[in-house]
């Protein structure tokens, strides 16, 4: 009999990755969302009614469980605190509490914003100590806790951290590294004047190879069954390709064949309103102990790829 997954946010850069994988991978995958919802495709489930979530799982009866939904943007946090705090750690906590009820696997999708991110402190293993430098993280830190407080004992409650996503938008805005392209298109104007950060070090990871070990990790957990309470709580996945905002428009100039003679690499910006980490490398050890394969698209060559299209 097939397993189900249920994800939510599944109409988003991410969600949408997961729920075409679990398909592929033979599973039957659900979907909701919200504001972007397509009713009966994806269900309409507003993840500040507990009601509205126990009715979609008792609905649906998934084995496993992905809450894709979050506020992923720094800037967007601290704009709006509140709203972050809701989506970010009181919905992750009823979403944790309706799992954990119905004896549901969830796999709960968190941020390398976690660390401090102070230069030579990475690469971070999982049981590093957190120390966000700003409110997204620290809403993050905060939505692990509750999973693990609320699903960890029985082994039905798991991290996955990851750094920023790219992949297939359907905009640009949906992704901080897609919007870069953006960017570029701006600076063609050598007028432009555009800054861009040249000095903290991102490790893009691409929305398809997320969406593969999520598929992998959740079955490997489901299939271990009782024993999966021993298994590792908190994990850990990410690309090894080190790069700059900078750095990333460049090749993103050289693919579409633009010049950037309106932008100028910084460093550091210590004023900045929302201070970024400098390096918040994770560590994908774990992963490969338990034989999740951690490989990744190459950066370069998806983007090559993604141009002609």
């Amino acid at each position: 009999m097939s397993k189900i997954a249920f994800v939510t946010g599944a109409t988003g850069l991410l969600g949408r990755q997961v729920l075409r994988a679990f398909d592929r991978a033979g599973w039957i995958a659900v979907g909701s969302g919200f504001s972007r919802a397509t009713p009966p495709s994806i269900l309409k489930v507003d993840l500040e009614d507990q009601h509205a979530i126990d009715s979609a799982l008792d609905k649906t009866k998934p084995h496993a469980l992905f809450p894709g939904a979050a506020n992923r943007f720094p800037d967007k946090c601290d704009a709006d605190p509140d709203g972050a705090r809701a989506l970010n750690i009181a919905a992750s906590r009823r979403i944790a509490h309706a799992a954990q009820s119905r004896s549901i696997l969830l796999i709960y999708i968190s941020t390398d914003y976690v660390f401090a991110g102070r230069p030579g402190e990475a690469p971070y293993e999982p049981d590093a100590t957190p120390n966000p430098t700003n409110l997204y993280g620290r809403t993050k830190l905060a939505g692990e806790k509750a999973v693990l407080e609320v699903c960890g004992k029985a082994g039905l409650g798991i991290v996955l951290r990851v750094p920023v996503l790219y992949g297939h938008a359907e905009t640009n805005a949906e992704s901080a590294v897609n919007v870069l392209v953006d960017a570029v298109w701006k600076a063609c104007d050598k007028d432009a004047n555009i800054n861009m950060d040249d000095w903290s070090l991102r490790y893009p990871t691409n929305t398809e190879d997320v969406a593969r070990v999520l598929v992998d990790t959740a079955t490997r957990y489901l299939v271990a069954d009782e024993a999966r309470v021993a298994m590792p709580k908190v994990l850990q996945f990410s690309s090894e390709y080190r790069v700059t905002k900078f750095q990333m428009c460049k090749s993103f100039a050289e693919i579409l064949g633009l010049p950037v003679d309106g932008m100028t690499g910084t460093g550091e910006d210590k004023s900045a309103a929302v201070p970024r980490p400098y390096d918040t490398h994770l560590s994908t050890k774990v992963l490969k102990e338990l034989g999740v394969d951690v490989r990744t698209m190459d950066f370069q060559d998806w983007w090559y790829a993604s141009a002609k299209h």
